[in-house]
């Protein structure tokens, strides 16, 4: 492991970063040295510039993995190596705003009724419902859910936050026979 990969991996812990955003991050900053054959300690905005089109026009790439490559060289040339560059100098590419697919009733229903397993079927319930993350759905305990305030406690979740979610009648009813 070189010193500034060993580097990188201390900052991003420090920030508390999620485990696949250091991950992700260090698979786009070893791309990024790998396409020029040389350390990014040795690049510069023009490298950046450069690769940020390669990921569009060459490798074709979506949006997403385009915003997250910028979002590790700008850690890594920010944070890391700390570089003064302005913020211009590594542009931010945006994702495109897309309306999400609502299904109707009578399709929820389907899709749940479809589920033969009661376990699972609970637990895509319990995230429908609340609007749960599925990993948020399978950690829910017995003692998260307070039918008085008719809340549920989400521990932990994305980006290592607690909160309350709504807790809807029908949920914990089929939440108690289960």
């Amino acid at each position: 492991m070189t010193p500034l990969r060993r580097r990188m991996i201390e900052d991003m812990r420090v920030r508390n970063l999620a485990a696949n955003t250091r991950r992700a991050y260090l698979q786009q900053v070893h791309a990024f040295a790998e396409h020029f054959g040389r350390s990014p300690d040795l690049m510069g905005p023009e490298e950046v510039r450069a690769w940020q089109v390669h990921l569009i026009e060459v490798q074709r790439r979506s949006s997403s993995t385009l915003v997250v490559a910028t979002a590790a060289l700008r850690f890594l040339y920010n944070v890391t190596l700390k570089r003064n560059w302005s913020v211009e100098e590594i542009p931010r590419s945006r994702r495109p705003s897309r309306l999400p697919v609502i299904l109707s009733q009578e399709e929820v229903t389907q899709f749940l009724e479809a589920i033969r397993s009661v376990k699972h079927r609970t637990v895509l319930m319990a995230a429908y419902a609340a609007g749960l993350r599925i990993s948020e759905a399978t950690r829910l305990k017995v003692s998260d859910i307070d039918s008085r305030r008719m809340m549920q406690r989400v521990e932990q979740g994305k980006g290592h936050a607690d909160r309350y979610v709504m807790l809807s009648p029908r949920l914990l009813q089929i939440l108690r026979s289960y």
